[in-house]
């Protein structure tokens, strides 16, 4: 069951708010977690059984943290067994098939039988709740944040439906007085919904629109360059209305009930550099890799050549976090080349800030490419989408493989998705280009946008589309 689907939201979503709503108001995380774990275990009951084990495996480890007292070795101690706990869940289900994949290929190599294996199905959201139990001990290590003695409130903040299949990457210091009391309006659930609704067009009436032609186009043998450079767009399009679309309507959901979750995408496709790209992407995993892993490496503090390899390392990192594909661990050394290059050339004597038409043009050129190995099936089809973006299949026009299986409101749909992405320019807005703020939706703008033409055309738009074609799964739920 995902967002955009009827069963969301004409049977779970309305069931939810009832319960919600009509429980008292000091026993409404108790309908936070059963309705959570209801919607988890819509997919398959022993992911649920797995979910309930780490978020009580990290409860108690963070107890017995208290237990030990502040600043001690037996706290880190706790720490270390519980994060090692929570990677060792995540390496076994995210990456055996991967390590097990590679050690067979290597082995057949110098004629060694191959280890017999069947592949591990990855539970969805598991990437996403074990970095917040990661944080979570972190956090609690470094004072930032209380330990939660009561397991209803933690078991809750990990399994609130809104975040808990892609994110955001919800920190427990975040929600942790909202885990407690929450405050609840008309005018909330109208910002709610308005955010909802605008989350839920960007992914149905674009993303989606978007992707059969995606499909389509990485699964040419030889693209043409006109077919590769469609291709490449189109997925640069469908992957950020289809992860930011979620993110809003995640943050929707989430103020409805009373919580402000952080923001996740702050237009990262208007960004003029690939750092600010990286500031405006994923915000909240962005924000982890730079506070787990990054300033724990030392950050920029041991002189250039350390900084350029932990920025290398981290993206590393960050890309094999997103699969366990040698795709996603080239793309992220890809962003975190690109973002050593910048950052020395920033530094040469003389420097001096290049145009932000110019800049952005760069990083989107930056981004277009990473976005194609990170689509690919694999290497040799990323290989193909490359040699075709750079003239190697030819520069003619459509191929006929490709225009035959393309349909006018695919071809339409772009040049209106990139009407959206630089509509905060075309319109003046003097926020595009400034960092994120705090509360991205404040209470004078979006107050009233229930009753605005636009969230509401949006939306109803997005569920004639849904009515006419199956649902498409989140891009996200396979990390």
């Amino acid at each position: 069951m995902i967002f955009a689907s009827f069963e969301f939201l004409f049977l779970f979503l309305p069931i939810f708010f009832c319960g919600y709503f009509l429980t008292p108001e000091k026993y409404r995380n108790y309908a936070v977690l059963a309705f959570s774990w209801g919607f988890y275990a819509w997919w398959r009951v022993d992911f649920l059984a797995l979910l309930v084990t780490m978020t009580t495996f990290t409860y108690i480890v963070a107890r017995l943290m208290e237990r030990a007292g502040r600043n001690t070795v037996q706290e880190r101690q706790w720490m270390l067994f519980g994060i090692i706990g929570n990677l060792s869940a995540l390496a076994y289900f995210k990456y055996a098939n991967f390590i097990v994949g590679n050690v067979n290929g290597i082995g057949s190599l110098f004629g060694a039988k191959p280890i017999p294996w069947d592949n591990i199905i990855l539970p969805i959201g598991l990437s996403f709740y074990i970095l917040q139990s990661v944080s979570y001990l972190l956090d609690i290590r470094s004072g930032t944040v209380p330990v939660s003695r009561s397991y209803l409130n933690y078991a809750a903040y990990k399994a609130i439906f809104a975040q808990l299949i892609a994110g955001p990457i919800v920190r427990y210091a975040e929600v942790a007085e909202e885990m407690k009391k929450r405050h609840h309006s008309l005018q909330q659930f109208g910002i709610g919904s308005a955010i909802f609704m605008i989350g839920f067009a960007m992914k149905t009436a674009l993303a989606d629109t978007l992707s059969p032609l995606v499909a389509v186009t990485f699964k040419l043998p030889d693209p043409s360059f006109v077919d590769s450079w469609i291709g490449a767009i189109s997925y640069t399009l469908q992957l950020y209305f289809d992860f930011a679309g979620y993110s809003l309507m995640a943050i929707g959901l989430a103020r409805m009930i009373g919580f402000h979750f952080p923001p996740n995408f702050n237009n990262p496709y208007l960004s003029g550099s690939i750092q600010e790209f990286w500031r405006r992407w994923h915000m909240t995993l962005s924000r982890f890799l730079l506070d787990y892993l990054y300033i724990n490496l030392g950050g920029n503090r041991k002189g250039p050549i350390r900084t350029y390899v932990n920025l290398i390392l981290v993206m590393g990192i960050g890309g094999l976090w997103h699969g366990s594909s040698w795709n996603f661990v080239i793309w992220g050394l890809w962003h975190g080349s690109s973002l050593a290059l910048h950052r020395f050339w920033s530094r040469l004597p003389g420097y001096k800030p290049m145009p932000y038409w110019l800049g952005n043009i760069i990083t989107m050129f930056v981004a277009v490419i990473g976005w194609v190995v990170f689509r690919a099936d694999d290497l040799p089809t990323a290989l193909g989408m490359y040699a075709g973006m750079f003239g190697l299949h030819g520069f003619g026009g459509i191929s006929d493989a490709l225009s035959w299986q393309m349909t006018p409101d695919q071809m339409w749909f772009i040049p209106i998705a990139l009407f959206f992405v630089y509509l905060p320019l075309i319109r003046g807005d003097e926020h595009a280009l400034l960092p994120p703020r705090t509360q991205p939706f404040s209470a004078t703008k979006w107050g009233n946008a229930l009753v605005t033409i636009g969230p509401l055309a949006g939306y109803v738009l997005a569920m004639i589309l849904l009515y006419s074609r199956d649902a498409v799964p989140f891009l996200y739920f396979q990390f």
